[in-house]
């Protein structure tokens, strides 16, 4: 795969789709790569140039020691595009890719055309389940990433969908086993220190928020407190948890297109 070099290390991305279309870039969730897109990339290409890339500290992307920040990954994004010579995209992330998302509509709103938030919000979590994770994945190393997997199903899925599709549910929850766990712990602390509830009412780019009726993580609570201080906002539910774009598959597919496709 190709990669982007930045100062401390490179950043592993794919672009595909029409040249001639506007580029739509995929942020992954925590513990996930670029690959949880998989099933929205027929659809999507279709209509645009989609740029998908491994966050830091994930996938194939470069692993820095220490902890890392939202706007440290807002910023890598943004020398992403540089790199590749794209002036404006539509941005659609997915709880971690949602604060990134967030991020980028406060501080670099120029760079972005749509907004979508997928099953995230303006606060997640609180310090202490922070660190208690944290502090889990960097005493127990790949043994705890492998542990995480399987409390991550009930997180990331219902119990009757992860029952009834687990050929969709097991390639997702491998992706977090596989998961660097410095990587996971460093995204952890930038996930515990962000907090956009006092500047979301700030964005002035069109978004959608989509929520999962069954997210524990990050509830539709979460989504219509956003709705209301973002101007404008439309928000939709599926019946999903936490990976709405794996449960809900072609549903959010047509829903985030039709969004992204408004004049």
């Amino acid at each position: 795969m190709p990669v982007v070099s930045l100062a401390d290390g490179d950043l592993n991305y794919l672009l595909e789709g029409p040249a001639d279309a506007p580029v739509l870039v995929l942020s992954n969730s925590l513990g996930t790569n670029l690959h949880m897109w998989d099933a929205q990339i027929p659809a999507f290409t279709e209509h645009f140039r989609v740029l998908r890339y491994d966050t830091r500290g994930h996938g194939q992307s470069l692993v820095t020691p220490g902890f890392y920040s939202i706007e440290q990954n807002g910023r890598d994004v943004l020398a992403l595009l540089d790199a590749l010579n794209i002036d404006k995209v539509h941005f659609c992330g997915l709880s971690m890719g949602g604060l990134i998302g967030q991020w980028l509509a406060i501080n670099a709103a120029s760079r972005l055309d749509r907004l979508v938030l997928c099953n995230t919000g303006a606060k997640i979590g609180t310090d202490e389940v922070w660190n208690t994770r944290i502090d889990t994945v960097l005493k127990g190393g790949e043994k705890a990433m492998r542990d995480l997997r399987d409390a991550s199903i009930e997180r990331w899925f219902t119990a009757p969908f992860a029952k009834a599709q687990p050929e969709k549910v097991e390639p997702i929850v491998t992706m977090l086993a596989q998961t660097s766990p410095q990587g996971y712990a460093g995204n952890c602390a930038a996930v515990r220190d962000a907090d956009y509830r006092e500047q979301i009412a700030t964005i002035d780019v069109p978004t959608l928020i989509v929520c999962g009726t069954g997210d524990a993580v990050t509830t539709p609570e979460h989504g219509r407190f956003m709705q209301e201080r973002i101007p404008g906002a439309e928000l939709v539910e599926f019946d999903a948890a936490h990976l709405s774009n794996v449960q809900a598959g072609e549903l959010f597919t047509r829903r985030v297109l039709s969004f992204l496709q408004t004049n």
